[in-house]
């Protein structure tokens, strides 16, 4: 079993930036990517970022460029780093964890709201 504990939403206007942190505890060495998705009302649950074991990365094209997701193994954590943000971002962001036999652990949710 993998936990996982999102921090950092809250609320900015729109260009500004906000780091969201997801740390893993429990079985991690069976993690072989962890990432993150967002749902905002009304629409389906979509892929935001996601890093590899092996530090291969993949972003969703509507936040390339602006978004960096990296992790720390020392500390178990995966990090979203969201620059430029725009309303069309707000969203319940939830952290992702897959291991080695495909099974997926979520976080809680944690509420990124963007408005002026």
């Amino acid at each position: 079993q993998v936990q996982l504990v999102e921090s950092g939403g809250g609320l900015v206007q729109p260009g500004g930036s906000l780091r969201l942190s997801c740390a893993a505890s429990g079985s991690i060495f069976s993690i072989y990517a962890m990432g993150w998705y967002r749902q905002a009302p009304g629409k389906q649950r979509e892929l935001v970022a996601a890093i590899t074991s092996t530090d291969s990365t993949r972003y969703a094209d509507s936040v390339k460029g602006r978004f960096t997701i990296s992790r720390d193994n020392a500390k178990n954590t995966v990090y979203l780093q969201m620059n430029s943000l725009q309303p069309e971002d707000a969203a319940v962001y939830y952290c992702f964890a897959e291991d080695d036999a495909m099974r997926a652990y979520w976080g809680q949710g944690t509420q990124v709201t963007v408005s002026s």
